[in-house]
């Protein structure tokens, strides 16, 4: 065991004047299992890069144990998994990395196939397992759930779980409760560190948000009423000063007694008032704003918007899933599941009108609008105008939904491609909820999207109940959300 200290650290992206971390100090334990969490865009991600030395910065960061960081790319794809990982993690055994892969439900004959023919959730796999055979090493886990279904984030937790000694990126609360055992958050103002899941840090977060605001408002009223009474002495003293100089003043030294006792009581409740602004102002500064959201739903053209019977979805001639059925009402939020590759998003493309091939029957109301998300954000570049025009989506809706989603006034006049993966995403959310439709489809929607906004995306489904497909790996959101679930 021993620590990673944090001192000082300032750093600025290029072309920037605001600082992404200034002055920050943070001392970490090596056999931690850290979670991090916080807002989208508020530099998650950096502080990794940071530790592993990719940019240069203020400060020091001082370790005897070397970082890795997770995804990183294989420069060549169609090399064997086996050789992959004795190339990654020399000093393994053979039997080592044998165990490692049953801890991750992998068979053995993995290891004979090129790692470029795995799906994106076995090669998670194998590049984790290949990380924590490495000796001496602490590592930066960022996002690994987007290329995971259900079972494999169970199964990827319990295996973090066995480990120790990683920074975990995740915004998968089920996902996080199960394999840490500290918080690391970025705050608006700061970086703190907390003992527990998520799901403690979470609670401590509430219960300490709520006493800052009651505490707000209780000072918010002392300050008033002493600016009240502070203003009803002065006037009193200022009045009293004023009458010594007149004819019928029978004892002037009293009344400028009195007049100078009143000034000091002012002065005094001035005081008390500068206090209680003081105390106020530290408060609130790291309580996150989660503004309701609204969603512009249109009313169903009939009772059954989409029937499917025995559908599979065909490429080249095979099939990728087995027969399907199930019909879409209004007022239903269908969530698809099963593991990955079994023709979920297929399903959805096929409904909002993608020529796929397939076989069964399919029909959908001729009057049916559709708003679609799907799983890929790197198309998106350009300003935000021109997206929004290219949507025709109205842009002062579009731009106060991205505002409630915590974007700054700043990043929304940057360009498209400098956004993070999650506030890419958030673009695509926005303009679905901007949008008008009888039925949403939305693919992974919460794949990098930050706690809070998953939240408010909870809150507006459930308060305006608009007809929903949708696929989506975090157990909790699909528990909370859907009205039926189909499984592939």
């Amino acid at each position: 065991m021993s620590q990673i200290k944090i001192t000082n650290l300032t750093f600025t992206h290029e072309g920037s004047y605001t600082p992404v971390f200034e002055n920050v100090s943070l001392q970490l334990d090596t056999d931690w299992k850290l979670g991090f969490t916080g807002r989208n865009g508020r530099g998650k991600t950096t502080f990794l890069k940071l530790l592993t030395g990719a940019y240069t910065y203020s400060g020091t960061i001082s370790s005897k144990v070397e970082f890795d960081y997770f995804p990183f790319s294989v420069e060549e794809p169609y090399t064997l998994v086996l050789d992959l990982l004795e190339e990654l993690a020399p000093s393994a055994e053979q039997w080592q990395i044998r165990k490692e892969l049953s801890l991750l439900n992998l068979d053995d004959d993995v290891f004979y196939r090129p790692f470029a023919t795995l799906s994106n959730g076995e090669q998670t796999k194998i590049l984790l397992a290949a990380l924590f055979l490495r000796e001496n090493r602490f590592l930066l886990i960022d996002e690994p759930t987007n290329h995971l279904d259900q079972t494999g984030r169970e199964i990827v937790s319990r295996y973090l779980n066995s480990k120790k000694g990683f920074i975990l990126v995740s915004h998968d609360r089920t996902f996080l409760d199960g394999c840490v055992d500290h918080i690391l958050s970025i705050n608006k103002t700061s970086i703190e560190i907390q003992d527990g899941n998520f799901s403690s840090w979470y609670e401590n977060k509430q219960r300490r948000d709520q006493f800052e605001q009651t505490q707000n408002n209780r000072l918010k009223k002392e300050i008033g009423r002493l600016q009240e009474a502070a203003r009803e002495k002065a006037a009193w003293s200022n009045k009293a000063e004023a009458a010594k100089i007149g004819n019928h003043v029978y004892d002037r030294g009293y009344v400028g007694h009195k007049a100078e006792k009143m000034m000091k009581r002012s002065k005094s409740l001035e005081n008390r008032q500068q206090k209680a602004i003081e105390e106020k102002s530290a408060l609130l500064k790291n309580v996150e704003r989660v503004d309701s959201l609204k969603i512009s739903s249109l009313p169903a053209p009939a009772e059954r918007l989409v029937s499917l019977h025995e559908i599979c979805i065909m490429y080249d001639g095979t099939p990728v899933n087995r027969p399907v059925t199930f019909d879409i009402l209004a007022g239903d939020r269908i969530a698809i599941q099963g593991p990955n590759g079994c023709g979920k998003s297929s399903i959805l493309k096929l409904i909002t009108g993608e020529p796929l091939s397939y076989t069964g029957s399919f029909d959908k109301n001729s009057r049916l609008k559709m708003s679609y998300i799907s799983q890929t954000v790197n198309h998106l570049s350009g300003s935000l105008q021109d997206f929004a025009r290219e949507q025709q989506i109205d842009l002062s809706q579009f731009l106060t939904i991205l505002s409630k989603l915590d974007f700054s006034r700043t990043q929304m006049e940057q360009p498209m491609q400098s956004f993070s993966m999650g506030q890419k995403k958030k673009v695509l959310l926005a303009a679905s909820l901007c949008q008008q439709a009888h039925l949403y489809i939305w693919d992974e929607p919460l794949n990098y999207i930050d706690i809070y906004s998953r939240f408010q995306l909870e809150d507006v489904i459930l308060q305006f109940q608009p007809t929903m497909l949708f696929v989506e790996h975090e157990r909790q959101f699909t528990e909370n959300i859907a009205t039926r679930i189909i499984s592939l």
